[in-house]
């Protein structure tokens, strides 16, 4: 059967060249702390979750992992909903700034996997494929 309804418009989020820039320092300084100061400084900042959520994670820090992650995650639902998002539709990856939000649900995912909440762990998966295939490959990926 054939969908006669168009999709919605794709939501992009606004950029944050602030936030940007001191994600980007964080980066370069390398600690935990750098991350840290990110998400205080700028805390509507999905990015600056996910790259704490991320790096939780990747040290086996599932519980920090998975509360940074939710803590992105519903940032970034408050500014979807501000950019016009109504609960579905496209949010693509390959607008950066929708990563940080879409980093936040994959690790979300994942996070929640690990502490055995594995129906969040398939809704947060299948919404990242909702918002956009690309993101969930790319993130599993890296």
């Amino acid at each position: 059967m054939q969908n006669l309804l168009p999709e919605p418009p794709a939501t992009l989020l606004p950029a944050h060249d602030e936030a940007d820039a001191a994600l980007a320092a964080a980066e370069q300084a390398g600690s935990d702390e750098a991350f840290a100061e990110v998400a205080a400084r700028f805390p509507t900042y999905s990015a600056g979750w996910g790259a704490l959520a991320a790096r939780a994670l990747a040290a086996g820090q599932v519980i920090p992992a998975y509360a940074y992650a939710r803590t992105g995650y519903h940032r970034g639902l408050d500014q979807l909903r501000r950019s016009g998002w109504k609960g579905f539709g496209p949010v693509p990856w390959s607008h950066e700034p929708n990563q940080g939000f879409l980093r936040c649900l994959y690790v979300l995912s994942r996070a929640a996997d690990e502490i055995g909440e594995a129906d969040e762990a398939a809704r947060c998966a299948q919404f990242l494929r909702d918002c956009d295939p690309a993101a969930a490959d790319a993130l599993a990926s890296n």
